[in-house]
């Protein structure tokens, strides 16, 4: 309550009829104030604009003792009071008309922050005005306006608690990530003997480790690390998980001054696990800080590329937060008092559930593992369109280009041509078709890889050779539209929702009879993406083209409608061809793995002027998995594409 003080007496005529008329109408002492421009709420009004801007010359202020107080000290106090929200002025908002008691005032206010992450926090205080000798209302200032449970000295804290993150799981609903033993290596300083050789061994060793560690490990720094270490200090070198560790086990365990620590830590099953896909989860960056102040905060994990960063929000949750009154304790730090005026607990992310298979992933990224070149394999479960793996190499390589590679499709996009064929009745499964050394279109000269001809074979051997010159002068069959519309029926240049980004494909249509020609095996303009190549071969398959499904949860909200059934007698012919291709082409490395009857379609694709220059594909498919494998500058597929198909096809359970 306002202590009362003494005021000269100035007789007031107009006062004492006011009080008149006051007297005749109230029983009670007490009045709602008038809206008049001498009433309390536009003493009120003032305050609380002149809070939120700063600047509070406009008002007339006093303490709780009736003393003046000058409005900077005052500026400046609410500033200090308000701490960590000093930055974000609440919204501040009068309830109804002050009730005026003899010369007090009282006033609601709604005092209204928004705190990081657009939480609102939002309570009612009570401003109290005293009226002057020269009839105006002043703001009797104290801590306690601006907060009851503030006093003088005291400040406003943000503690922010992170929300537990959540998974990206597999198909059968496990986490991805989780809990994995590493161990971690280590030196002491005082049991090293001789530091120059110590690092050399390491490195040595740390080389050896397969696959290899990606970044290598960088020993440059350590011996001035250990120098300048406590002699019984665990100086860290590097965290290797367990499998790696006990490859070089032998030959560090024994180094003097080594010393190891095993641990948990959250990891993919192995480095290399769909890490393009999945993107990874690091602390916060600078960047990421200065992004995004009101997002993350020093020490928050963020998820970076891939599903992991397109879905951080998700995936994060909503940190709690929690107002708490600090104090400033000797040296100017401030301290907490334990007083909490706020809290929101953390909301814990939401899972992501894919369709991503253990088995099926592990078995593309070991068939990628000895691959020194940029390649990538993508899986699709044929019955239901599932992604099974979506592997990248070499190591744990940061591009999806799995998902997002836009290159040439070589011969492997004869299947699509063949189908087209197939489709208008221009070719049939034994129908004789010219396999020439050289063909000439429009002036363009087109031949076979090692300039290989076969002369007038049927058609089905043309294809299982992977003869160019026989496509290539098949190509005005199709027409100028023919090639496109047997890759749209295959799904390609489809708009696909798969939750993250993918190129379906970019197929060749008109043109020259040249571009006809080259287009039809595969060269030309069109472009395509393994994940599109792997969706297509699924539909020859299956029957009809059904999109890839990565996501499970969150569901897609518009994947693409599935396609018409595919003529059966020209799928049939083409699933004939693609056998063929592995019993008596150019695929037939792949004739005797096991678990079943491999169908497929190798291809060479020139990517510059240079026909030296060639990506190399293999796409097919064994029981109900369907299958696309690209090798960046890999030359010719049977030795590099097929390889790796064979690999993948022998780690791959079978079916």
């Amino acid at each position: 309550m306002l202590l009362s003080y003494p005021r000269p007496h100035r007789p007031n005529p107009a006062r004492r009829r006011v009080a008149a008329v006051t007297a005749a109408l109230l029983t009670a002492g007490v009045l709602a104030a008038c809206s008049g421009d001498d009433g309390p709420e536009r003493s009120v009004d003032a305050f609380l604009a002149g809070w939120r801007s700063g600047d509070l010359q406009a008002v007339g202020l006093v303490g709780p003792t009736g003393g003046k107080l000058p409005a900077a000290e005052v500026s400046r106090e609410i500033k200090e009071l308000s701490g960590e929200l000093a930055g974000s002025p609440p919204k501040l908002t009068r309830r109804g008309e002050p009730k005026v008691t003899k010369d007090i005032a009282t006033a609601t206010v709604q005092v209204e922050w928004t705190l990081p992450g657009q939480t609102r926090w939002a309570y009612d205080r009570e401003v109290r005005l005293a009226q002057g000798d020269d009839d105006q209302w002043q703001v009797i200032w104290e801590p306690r306006v601006l907060h009851e449970q503030l006093t003088k000295g005291d400040r406003l804290g943000l503690r922010r608690d992170a929300a537990p993150r959540a998974g990206v799981l597999d198909a059968a609903g496990q986490p991805i990530v989780a809990p994995r033993p590493v161990i971690r290596v280590g030196v002491q300083p005082d049991g090293v003997a001789d530091i120059k050789k110590l690092v050399k061994d390491l490195d040595a060793a740390f080389k050896a480790i397969r696959p290899a560690l990606v970044p290598a490990v960088d020993l440059a720094d350590l011996p001035e690390r250990v120098a300048k270490a406590e002699p019984g200090a665990f100086v860290e070198v590097v965290t290797l998980r367990e499998e790696a560790y006990r490859q070089i086990k032998p030959r560090i365990d024994d180094l003097p001054g080594t010393t190891f620590i095993s641990a948990k830590l959250d990891l993919a099953p192995t480095r290399e696990f769909a890490r393009a896909l999945l993107g990874s989860v690091d602390q916060a960056q600078a960047d990421d800080l200065a992004a995004h102040p009101d997002r993350y905060a020093v020490g928050d994990l963020v998820g970076h590329g891939g599903l992991q960063g397109r879905y951080d929000d998700r995936l994060r949750g909503t940190p709690g937060l929690t107002v708490v009154v600090e104090r400033p304790a000797e040296g100017g730090t401030l301290e907490a008092t334990g007083t909490e005026l706020f809290r929101r607990e953390p909301q814990p992310g939401q899972a992501l559930k894919t369709t991503l298979d253990v088995a099926a992933q592990n078995a593309a990224d070991e068939a990628l593992r000895a691959e020194t070149r940029r390649s990538s394999l993508v899986a699709v479960r044929i019955s239901d369109g599932a992604v099974l793996a979506a592997a990248n190499g070499p190591g744990p390589a940061g591009e999806n280009l799995a998902f997002n590679a836009q290159v040439p499709p070589g011969s492997t996009f004869k299947m699509v041509s063949a189908l087209g064929l197939l489709d208008r009745g221009a070719v049939t499964l034994d129908g004789p078709v010219d396999c020439k050394k050289t063909a000439t279109v429009d002036g363009r000269s087109f031949k076979n890889s090692d300039n290989f001809e076969l002369g007038s074979v049927p058609f089905r051997t043309d294809f299982a050779k992977s003869c160019n010159t026989a496509f290539a002068t098949l190509a005005p069959k199709l027409g100028g539209d023919g090639l496109a519309a047997a890759g749209r029926s295959l799904g390609l240049e489809g708009q696909w929702d798969l939750g993250t980004d993918a190129f379906t494909g970019k197929v060749s249509t008109g043109g020259s009879p040249a571009e006809q020609a080259a287009a039809s095996f595969g060269q030309g303009t069109t472009l395509v993406s393994p994940v599109a190549m792997a969706g297509a071969t699924a539909a020859v398959a299956r029957g009809r083209f059904e999109q890839p499904k990565l996501l499970v949860d969150p569901a897609p909200a518009k994947p693409a409608a599935a396609g018409e059934q595919l003529k059966p007698e020209s799928v049939s012919a083409l699933r004939t061809m693609m056998r063929e291709v592995v019993t008596a082409g150019t695929g037939t490395a792949l004739k005797d793995v096991p678990g079943g009857e491999v169908y497929g379609k190798t291809g060479t694709a020139e990517y510059d002027n240079d026909p030296a220059h060639t990506h190399a594909w293999f796409v097919g498919w064994r029981g109900d998995v369907a299958f696309a494998v690209f090798v960046e500058k890999g030359g010719a597929s049977a030795a590099s594409a097929v390889p790796i198909a064979e690999r993948f096809l022998r780690a791959l359970p079978n079916p």
